[in-house]
């Protein structure tokens, strides 16, 4: 029985992260960075490891799960946070461990 106050989804929220934490992760480790902006945008720039899955395509989650090791986090951006926001929640209801980049590509040129 689901209560209103009580979150009765069964997976858990989506997480943020800031452009500062994923700079910081990318120094460490290899992460699973999914860029999910149009292939114009990408044009303009890039964060270096980034994959890539056109969040406007019909197949947009079939090309992202082929890229995914769906046992490891994925880190998802996009221009604003948007697109990667909507990204997030598919991959999610799919079973991946996913986090949202806040501000994406714009905050990353921004601080770097």
């Amino acid at each position: 029985m689901c209560f209103f106050f009580i979150n009765c989804n069964s997976q858990s929220e989506i997480k943020p992260i800031s452009t500062s934490e994923l700079k910081v992760l990318l120094e460490k480790e290899d992460i699973q960075l999914l860029d999910v902006r149009t292939p114009e945008e990408i044009e303009q720039g890039f964060i270096k490891t980034a994959k890539f899955a056109n969040f406007f395509e019909d197949d947009f989650f079939t090309d992202a799960a082929a890229k995914l090791d769906k046992s490891k986090p994925v880190y998802l951006y996009c221009r604003s946070g948007n697109r990667s926001s909507k990204s997030a929640k598919i991959l999610q209801e799919k079973g991946y461990n996913v986090y949202n980049v806040l501000g994406g590509f714009n905050k990353w040129q921004q601080e770097n």
